[in-house]
C-alpha cells in the first residue's frame, strides 16, 4: 500500500477548525472508498496534555491503548470511526524527551545534538511510522504558522515533502477570511500574508481553506488564487454551519475531496461518494421531533471545550431519538452556594442531570447537592467518573448515614468511601502508584473490561454482559463499602471489574434512571453510532419531561 500524506496547517489566528476540517476531509475520502488515519502534532512543550488545565487546553481525549491526547483526536474518531491510537499524537515535549534520551544513551555517537537534523528527524520518524497503515494519512500541525514553537514541525514537513515528492505528499493551509462590516466586504490580505509566511519557510500550499461566515464569490477565489499561487478551484470556502456534522457535506460540495484526489491522480468513487449518513444526521439535528434540556453540573464551564466529547455524546443521544438536546451549563460552585429555593430554581427546568468527571475539591459539595436533588425528585441522573464517585458518597452520607465519609482525593476522612488506587492490572502486568507518583500519565488510562449483572438497567442498555470502556482516573470506590451501601443506601453495584475488586457501574432500582459509571462512555460515542448509555439517558429525560 502506498500511503499519501496530507499536512494541514493553519494561519492568521488559532481556533479556525483545522481539527474539524481534517476529520471532515477524512470522512469524505472514506466516502470514496479510501482508508484514512488522522494524526496530530502539537508544538507545546508538555509531554502530553494530561497535566494541563482543561480551562486552558480543553478536554483530554483518551485512546483505547491508554494515551492522553489532544481533543482533536476526538473529532477524528467521531467523524471517521477509526480508533485513535497512542501513536497518533506527538508534542514538542515528547520529541525532545525522545531525542534527549537517545543523546544520554550515546545513540548519536558524540555528535552535537541540534534542532536540524535531530529534532526534525525525530518528527519525520513520527510521520513515516504511519507508512502502509492507510491509503491517506492526514496530519494536522497545531498552532498557527509563524509561532516560534511550531518552526521545527514546519521544517520537518518541508523536508518530508522533499523526500517523498509531490506524488506522495501535499499541503493544505487554513486561513481566516475576515468580513469588514464598515467596508461591506471580505478581506483577502490576511490570507495572502499567511501564505507568504509559509512560502518563506519553503512550503507552497496546494489547497487553501478559507474560514468565512458565508459563501464567497468567484472573484474572491480568483484574487486569492492569483496572489497565493493556487488554482481557483483549490480555494475552498470553510463556511460557518449550523451543526459541525454538516462540514463533510459542505466541503464535498465545495470540491475539497475531488481536488485532493485530482492532485494525487487517484480515481474518485465510481458512483457518487456515499455521504448519506451525514445527510441523515444533519436532518435529525435540524428537524427534531422533541426537545429536552439537560443540566450539566461542572467545574470547567468557563471553557466548554473542557467537555467537548461529553456535549457531542449528548447530541448523539438526541440524534438517535430525533430530539434536540439543549445543554444548561451550571457551575458546581454556584450550586454549592445556593439555598434550597435557588437550587430548585436552577434545576427545575431540566429533564435530566449529568455530573461529569473532574479533579480536586472545588465545587464538590455542589455536585453532591445536585445529585441529591436528582435522587429525591426522581430526575434522570447520569454520573461519569468523579460524578459516579460523588453519587456514591451522597448515598453514603444521606442514606447509609456513614459518618465522616468522603474521598481521599478531597481530604482525610474516618471512612474513605473513595480512595487512591495503589495497584491494578493492565494487559497482565501489575501497575503500582502512590501519593507521591508523578501526575502525568499515572492514572488508570485506556480501555478496561467490566462485567455487568444481568439483573440491571445497565445490562438492558448494553445488551451484553462484558464491555470495554475507557478510563481516566486515579481514585476508586472502595470495594469494602459495597455491601453496606447496597444494604443501607439502596445502591446497586451492577458493574464490576472481572476480578470483582473495582466498582465500575452503580445504579438505583428505586429510581426511574439513575446510573453512575467510573469510565468515560462519551469517548466512544459517534454521531452515526451513539453510545447506548447516552441514548438511554436521553430517552429517560424525554419521558420525564412528558410527565411533568
Amino acid at each position: 500500500m502506498t500511503t499519501q500524506y496530507i499536512f494541514i496547517t493553519g494561519g492568521v489566528v488559532s481556533s479556525l477548525g483545522k481539527g474539524l476540517a481534517s476529520a471532515a476531509l477524512g470522512a469524505c475520502l472514506q466516502a470514496h472508498g479510501y482508508s484514512v488515519r488522522l494524526r496530530k502534532m502539537d508544538p507545546y512543550l508538555n509531554v502530553d496534555p494530561g497535566t494541563m488545565s482543561p480551562t486552558q487546553h480543553g478536554e483530554v481525549y483518551v485512546t483505547d491503548d491508554g494515551a492522553e491526547t489532544d481533543l482533536d483526536l476526538g473529532h477524528y474518531e467521531r467523524f471517521t470511526g477509526v480508533p485513535a491510537r497512542s501513536t497518533d499524537n506527538i508534542t514538542t515535549g515528547r520529541v525532545y524527551t525522545n531525542v534527549l534520551t537517545k543523546e544520554r544513551r550515546g545513540d548519536y555517537l558524540g555528535a552535537t545534538v541540534q534542532v536540524i537534523p535531530h529534532i526534525t528527524d525525530e518528527i519525520k520518524n513520527f510521520i513515516a511510522s504511519a507508512e502502509g497503515t492507510a491509503d491517506f494519512v492526514l496530519i494536522e500541525i497545531g498552532g498557527t504558522v509563524g509561532d516560534i514553537e511550531g518552526l521545527p514541525f514546519i521544517e520537518a514537513i518541508r523536508q518530508f515533502y522533499h523526500d517523498k515528492g509531490p506524488e506522495q505528499a501535499m499541503f493544505i493551509h487554513m486561513t481566516l477570511l475576515p468580513y469588514i462590516n464598515a467596508a461591506k466586504e471580505y478581506k483577502t490580505k490576511p490570507t495572502q500574508h499567511s501564505v507568504k509566511q509559509l512560502l518563506s519557510m519553503g512550503i507552497q500550499p496546494h489547497i487553501l481553506m478559507c474560514r468565512c461566515r458565508e459563501p464567497i464569490t468567484d472573484d474572491h477565489k480568483k484574487k486569492i488564487a492569483l496572489f497565493c499561487n493556487v488554482r481557483p478551484a483549490c480555494v475552498i470556502p470553510a463556511i460557518d454551519v449550523e451543526t459541525i456534522y454538516q462540514v463533510p457535506i459542505t466541503y464535498h460540495e465545495a470540491g475539497l475531496d475531488q481536488e485532493v484526489l485530482k492532485y494525487f491522480d487517484l480515481p474518485k468513487s465510481e458512483s457518487k461518494p456515499d455521504l448519506q449518513r451525514w445527510y441523515d444526521i444533519v436532518d435529525a439535528v435540524q428537524n427534531p421531533e422533541e426537545t429536552v434540556k439537560i443540566g450539566i453540573i461542572g467545574k470547567y464551564t468557563d471553557l466548554l471545550d473542557s467537555y467537548k466529547s461529553l456535549s457531542e455524546a449528548l447530541i448523539h443521544g438526541g440524534i438517535a431519538n430525533r430530539a434536540r438536546v439543549e445543554l444548561k451549563w451550571i457551575k458546581a460552585e454556584e450550586v454549592e452556594e445556593a439555598d434550597d429555593a435557588h437550587l430548585v430554581q436552577m434545576l427545575s427546568d431540566v429533564q435530566g442531570i449529568l455530573v461529569p468527571g473532574g479533579f480536586g475539591q472545588r465545587g464538590t459539595e455542589g455536585k453532591i447537592q445536585a445529585i441529591q436533588y436528582a435522587r429525591e425528585n426522581k430526575i434522570p441522573f447520569f454520573g461519569i467518573c468523579f460524578g459516579m464517585q460523588m453519587a456514591v458518597i451522597e448515598s453514603a452520607r444521606h442514606l447509609a448515614k456513614i459518618e465522616d465519609c468522603g474521598s481521599s482525593e478531597l481530604g482525610q476522612y474516618k471512612n474513605t468511601i473513595v480512595g487512591l488506587m495503589t495497584e491494578w492490572e493492565k494487559a497482565g502486568q501489575k501497575l503500582t502508584r502512590d501519593k507521591d507518583t508523578d501526575l502525568g500519565g499515572t492514572m488508570r488510562l485506556g480501555a478496561y473490561p467490566c462485567v455487568i449483572d444481568e439483573d440491571s438497567l445497565a445490562y438492558t442498555i448494553y445488551g451484553q454482559e462484558s464491555i470495554n470502556e475507557r478510563h481516566r482516573h486515579r481514585y476508586e470506590v472502595n470495594i469494602n463499602f459495597v455491601d453496606e451501601l447496597e444494604e443501607k443506601a439502596g445502591l446497586f453495584f451492577s458493574g464490576l471489574s472481572p476480578d470483582k475488586k473495582l466498582p465500575e457501574i452503580v445504579e438505583r432500582k428505586d429510581h426511574p434512571w439513575f446510573i453512575g459509571v467510573q469510565f468515560h462512555p462519551e469517548l466512544k460515542s459517534k454521531p452515526f453510532e451513539p453510545h447506548p448509555l447516552f441514548q438511554s439517558f436521553i430517552i429517560a429525560a424525554l419521558e420525564h419531561g412528558r410527565l411533568v
